[in-house]
């Protein structure tokens, strides 16, 4: 697939990318400008193309929080803590 090709996304996808553009477009924000910025909305509500490909079946909404617990345990390992520590129990 070519960059910038828009075969990967869905009929819904593609119909919220151009009604965000026309509203952008109504705002007199260049018609280049706009595009890119519905397309970003686009990729940022859904995590991207998801017409195929491995991770099809899995929610945006489950996606963004294994990236966000990915985030929290990356922190946690910087800063020498045992990401895992606060789930343990204090039993013992």
């Amino acid at each position: 697939m070519v960059r910038g090709s828009k075969e990967k996304y869905t009929t819904k996808q593609k119909t919220t990318a151009r009604k965000i553009e026309e509203s952008y477009e109504h705002r007199e924000v260049k018609p280049k400008e706009a595009a890119a910025r519905a397309w970003a909305t686009v990729n940022k509500q859904s995590g991207g193309g998801e017409k195929s490909g491995s991770g099809r079946a899995t929610p945006a909404r489950k996606k963004a929080a294994a990236r966000r617990d990915s985030a929290r345990r990356a922190s946690a390992t910087k800063h020498g803590h045992s990401p895992n520590a606060a789930r343990r129990s204090r039993s013992g």
